[in-house]
């Protein structure tokens, strides 16, 4: 069964990206390893501190779209609810 998963990044300042893809750890080490040109490069984003899964993609997709309308305050709350130490997820992954 195909897995999606929708994403937040942060970086030494805090800055937050969110993301959405099929392969979590794949899309994580091209963050930690600077491949994908944009916003995530730009701003050094790969600390993964949140993630959370689905195997429809419509459902990851509008997932996204509706944490990416939120305010700042919002997204560290839903981090901060799930991983309160900003602990970088994907740590021992690579």
């Amino acid at each position: 069964m195909k897995r999606y998963y929708v994403y937040i990044l942060t970086n030494a300042s805090k800055t937050l990206y969110t993301g959405m893809t099929n392969d979590l750890e794949r899309r994580l080490y091209e963050h930690k390893h600077k491949m994908i040109p944009g916003f995530a490069k730009r701003y050094n984003l790969s600390k993964l501190v949140y993630f959370e899964d689905t195997n429809d993609v419509k459902q990851a997709i509008a997932r996204e779209k509706e944490i990416k309308g939120w305010l700042r305050k919002k997204k560290i709350a839903l981090v901060e609810s799930a991983n309160p130490k900003w602990r970088d997820l994907g740590l021992d992954w690579f």
